[in-house]
Order: structure tokens, then sequence, then C-alpha cells
């Protein structure tokens, strides 16, 4: 059984916000939901919730509304608890588990959708066994890295959570394929790339720093150095063009998004063409208000 999470402190109630984003604190407005009975769900067509400790998830959110256009999405920050790659496994499993449950409750999804390599390998079984909806999770793409490599040096770049996590060095033994695999743990990417889609500056020297250990081998042999690199955080496309400006030499990066937008696409039932679907909803567990930097960059994804 998990641990209840602690009370917070008493607030108010965080006001609507334009463009659909709707701050919420987990007691004052997800708990008031459940309780009171509302459904936040939309009538008519199928709703996908989309969590993620912030905002790497919109990079998964872009490639699933291709993928299905039709459906209504709800997208929930659980910035409140951001970075979960500072909490220890228990924390992350007690504060999870039962955020999800009442965002269950409040928006009635139809399917979830856990945008986050760091709670994907660690919650999975916990909400699966808990709530009867399906979820897709997001999990460190080795075995099609491993596949595509011709120098056979892959690296994967995730958290120091995800990257120490028995889930991870599990998928390297099933499907290294011979490959030399280097996990690289990056203490500040996540956050580098929620300031910089945030509208702050943020200095490619910064940037270079985290991503250089997932360069190994002979600079001036293609065939003996690294030829391709797993994002294994939602975070890191955000920044994709930054990290081809800051490699020593060119690359695969391989951006999971694709691949669960594919999956969300066959796990939801076909719908018939009609109406275009309600606007998309996002959500800060915070209850923060976004700035105007961050409001014009939402934009970008449909808010």
């Amino acid at each position: 059984m998990t641990a209840p999470l602690p009370e917070p402190p008493q607030q108010s109630r965080p006001r609507e916000l334009p463009l659909a984003f709707a701050g919420t604190t987990r007691k004052n407005r997800l708990n008031r939901s459940a309780r009171s009975g509302t459904n936040h769900h939309v009538a008519g067509f199928p709703t996908i919730l989309v969590f993620d400790s912030g905002l790497g998830g919109l990079s998964v959110l872009r490639e699933t509304v291709a993928a299905r256009p039709d459906a209504h999405y709800v997208y929930v920050a659980d910035d409140a608890f951001f970075p979960y790659g500072h909490h220890s496994e228990e924390e992350l499993i007690a504060r999870i588990v039962p955020l999800i449950g009442e965002l269950i409750a409040t928006h009635g999804p139809d399917l979830i959708v856990i945008a986050c390599n760091t709670a994907s390998t660690l919650v999975m079984s916990h909400l699966r066994g808990a709530y009867t909806l399906p979820f897709v999770g997001t999990v460190p793409a080795i075995k099609p890295a491993c596949a595509q490599s011709t120098t056979k040096r892959v690296s994967v770049l995730g958290t120091k959570g995800t990257v120490q996590r028995e889930y991870t060095r599990a998928l390297i033994r099933d499907f290294a394929q011979g490959c030399e695999v280097t996990l690289v743990g990056s203490p500040e990417l996540a956050a580098l790339a929620e300031r910089a889609l945030s509208g702050e500056a943020v200095d490619d020297r910064d940037i270079a720093a985290e991503i250089a250990p997932c360069f190994v081998g002979d600079a001036n042999d293609p065939m003996a150095r690294t030829d391709t690199i797993v994002l294994a955080c939602t975070h890191y496309p955000l920044l994709l063009e930054r990290f081809r400006g800051c490699a020593p030499w060119p690359v695969t990066w391989l951006d999971p998004a694709p691949a669960i937008a594919r999956r969300v696409a066959d796990l939801m039932r076909a719908r018939a063409p009609g109406n275009p679907p309600p606007p998309p909803r996002i959500t800060f567990t915070s209850g923060r208000a976004p700035s105007p930097q961050l409001t014009a960059a939402l934009a970008r994804y449909g808010f």
C-alpha cells in the first residue's frame, strides 16, 4: 500500500487561466472535484490525459495529437514536485499513484500517457494494478537504438533516476545486441529545457557540458565513436536543435514520442470524422500562472 501524501498548506482557489490554462493544487481542486462528483470529461470525444513532471511531455503531446487529432487532450504538469529525478523512488510512488487517481476522478480520461521516463520506469505496474483504464508509458528506446547503430556505440541520455534504475539496465541486457551502451545521467538538462521553453536564456556551454559524456570514442574515426543517442527524458527533444549545434560530431538522436503516439493510436478505438474536439487544457499542480513568454510557447502546442 502506498503512503498517503502529506496535507499541503491551505491555499486559496486558483483562478481559471486564459487559453484553457487551469492551475490546480492537489487537495484544493482535484480532491474537491472528486468529492463533489464533478467530472470534466467532454462527451462525444475520447479524452487522452498526458502526464509529466513538467513540460517535457509536450514533445509527446505534439506527436499524439498528430496521430489522434479527433481526441480531447488534458495535459497535467506536476511542477509542484519537479524535478522527479531529485526524489526517491518511495516518494515518487507515494506522490504519483494517488495523484493519478484524482486526475481520473476529475477528468474521466479514456487513456493516460505517462510522458515521463522517470515515472514510467518506476510506477507503471503500480498504476496498472490500481486503475483499470489503459496506460501508455515512456521507456528508453534502447532496442531500436542498438538495432540501427552502425558503430555499435550507443549512449542513453536521461535523468540520474532513469539511468540508475534496474528497468533501464534490464533493457540493455536484453536488447544491446553487442553494442557498447553508455548511460549518462544529466542532473540539469530537464531544468534547462523548462527554462528555455519559458523564454529564459540558456547558455550553449551549459548544454554542451551536460551532453558531452554521451560522445564516446575517436572523434576522428566515424566508425569508432558514438553514432546514436537515446533521448531518455521527454524534456530533451525540446532542446534537440541546441543538442545538434553543441554536438562534437553528428549522431542520430532517438526521440520516443512518435512510437508513443503510434501506441496510443493502436489502443484507442477509431472514431468517425465529425466536429473538431474542444481545445486542449493544461494544468499545473503548483497552481502557478504561466508567464507571458511561456504562454506564447504553449500556444505553439495548441493551448
